[in-house]
């Protein structure tokens, strides 16, 4: 299946689902993520579901990272430029909802890129080569594209790999795992 097929199934897919058995879903993708080898770290990025998009939760992992003391940052959008900007998550950190219903912070300390070592990914759809399919507008394309060669990429899905995606072209940007309720799965090469 192509790009915009595949928006198209998941978005359905996604409609199905209650908030009960989102959450449920997330909690599982949460405890999986315990087992991969990314602890060590310091700063991770995580993005804040949109709700009505019907987003994993990612509250579960977000309270994992506070748990271990980890350094959490959230992305601001500009959606002028189709660009990120990535924002240290603290106790003083204020929320709002923007017009396309993604929860940002307001303002707050702005971390480069470079620092990031693990990020978490949004996506709709993911094959077995750990290639994704978000929205199609680019964002984190371009946000991983500045990512360091060591950044881990990890992708969060409520449902399993498609074996492929046809249309990839050159900027899309693969993950390094991701991580499903019941599976992780493995696309980094050592």
């Amino acid at each position: 299946m192509n790009k915009k097929e595949l928006r198209a199934k998941y978005k359905t897919l996604r409609i199905g689902l209650s908030k009960e058995k989102i959450d449920s879903l997330s909690m599982d993708i949460a405890n999986q993520s315990l087992k991969l080898p990314i602890w060590e770290n310091s700063y991770y990025h995580i993005f804040l579901p949109i709700q009505k998009q019907k987003e994993i939760n990612t509250e579960f992992i977000l309270h994992i990272l506070q748990g271990k003391d980890k350094n959490v940052i959230i992305p601001k959008s500009n959606f002028e430029e189709h660009s990120l900007e990535h924002i240290l998550l603290t106790d003083t950190t204020v929320l709002k909802t923007n017009r396309w219903g993604i929860p940002e912070p307001i303002e707050g300390i702005s971390i480069p890129e470079s620092k990031l070592e693990v990020v978490f990914v949004p996506l709709l759809a993911f094959d077995a080569k750990g290639n994704r399919v978000g929205y199609g507008k680019g964002f984190y394309d371009q946000f991983l594209a500045k990512c360091g060669p060591d950044t881990i990429k990890i992708g969060l899905s409520f449902f399993a790999a498609e074996k492929k995606i046809e249309d990839i072209i050159d900027t899309d940007i693969r993950l390094d795992f991701c991580i499903t309720p019941s599976k992780i799965y493995s696309f980094k090469t050592y």
